[in-house]
């Protein structure tokens, strides 16, 4: 297969990019002919290179909604893709979703939009019905869709943005590495994979465990973004600074999640969260929002537990839960490593996704 994927902007590595990446790099390794057209340069097109997967920059393409670099991005990509002639356009996230399938149908080439979660899902903002009237004539055009949550598929059909004929789910895998958690032994460190902005609730985490500041506990923060400031400043104010350690950003968590003994991923929204996942394939215990597709990574009960967004009362009770008990903590995590091996592993997701590409592909011959 020729594939050509279409993703935003280089300059940050979030799940969209992860999975660009590590779905070309197989894809390379298999033999198959591969370029990744992107917007700008940075830490992303670093990756592709290491992993030797092709690349193309695009100048035109943004991340904001900006109309005039959109309509040049969409003439710039036709040309790239007209010049490159894949069997197929993967297009990733919100906004490449869109200007890549209109370069794509442009160009007469199949296309095909993985959702990485959606823009119109509850917990975005205001963008969210822009979002959801321009997916909805996008998608009208036909083309096959990706879901990484089945939250997201019944979103889409509900919302009457796709036709669920359109609509195919399959869940994120990762690769396996080797560290595992002990997640019984010691003071309970939480850990929490996330980028600090609005998609994420750092405030019902802070002030779930400033409930609990009578348990031993520690909790290690590992992300960027543009309110640390401001969440340090809740976390004096909440008397917990000092058990709190803010990492930044980091090209490999697996060190954090090995010495952790509790994942917490506390959110506004979410598609499916390639962090979780991250967390059971080590054998952490996870205690995620009930938002977009979160839950459906845990066995509630037996390998995390899920609670309604925004609700610190429920956050410091399961987490108060979980960290009374090293006997939980150990149960849970070996369930969650079971539950990873069995349904998100990276060969799993990758032969589904190969599927997908190759019955898109029939469809147009």
């Amino acid at each position: 297969m020729r594939i050509a994927f279409v993703t935003t902007q280089s300059d940050s590595m979030g799940g969209s990019h992860v999975h660009v990446r590590d779905v070309s790099s197989a894809l390379v390794r298999e033999g198959h002919d591969v370029k990744v057209f992107v917007g700008g340069t940075g830490p992303f097109t670093e990756q592709l290179a290491a992993n030797e997967v092709p690349f193309h920059s695009l100048s035109h393409m943004v991340r904001p909604l900006s109309p005039n670099s959109d309509i040049k991005a969409i003439g710039e990509l036709t040309q790239a893709l007209l010049d490159f002639r894949p069997d197929i356009v993967s297009t990733h996230s919100s906004k490449a979703g869109i200007i890549g399938r209109l370069a794509g149908r442009k160009a007469k080439l199949p296309t095909l939009f993985t959702a990485h979660g959606w823009s119109f899902t509850e917990g975005v903002g205001r963008s969210a019905k822009l979002y959801e009237r321009v997916e909805r004539i996008v998608a009208k055009k036909g083309g096959t869709i990706v879901c990484v949550a089945e939250a997201d598929r019944q979103l889409a059909i509900t919302k009457k943005v796709a036709r669920p004929d359109q609509l195919v789910t399959i869940h994120n895998g990762m690769p396996d590495y080797p560290e595992r958690a002990i997640p019984g032994l010691g003071i309970p460190m939480i850990v929490s994979v996330a980028r600090l902005d609005t998609q994420k609730d750092h405030p019902t985490l802070f002030r779930a465990l400033a409930k609990i500041k009578d348990k031993p506990w520690t909790l290690e923060l590992v992300g960027g973004g543009s309110r640390k400031e401001e969440f340090q400043g809740l976390a004096r104010e909440l008397g917990i600074l000092d058990r709190i350690t803010f990492h930044g950003v980091q090209t490999n968590v697996r060190p954090f999640l090995s010495r952790a003994a509790v994942f917490a991923l506390i959110s506004n929204y979410e598609g499916f969260p390639r962090s979780t996942v991250e967390a059971m394939r080590t054998g952490l215990p996870a205690l995620v929002s009930d938002v977009g597709g979160s839950r459906e990574a845990i066995v509630e009960g037996k390998t995390g537990f899920s609670v309604p967004r925004g609700d610190v009362d429920a956050v410091a009770a399961k987490l108060g839960q979980i960290l009374d008990s090293s006997e939980l903590r150990t149960s849970m995590g070996e369930a969650a490593r079971e539950r990873y091996e069995k349904e998100f592993t990276f060969d799993s997701m990758f032969a589904k996704t190969k599927k997908v590409y190759q019955n898109v592909i029939a469809l147009q011959r």
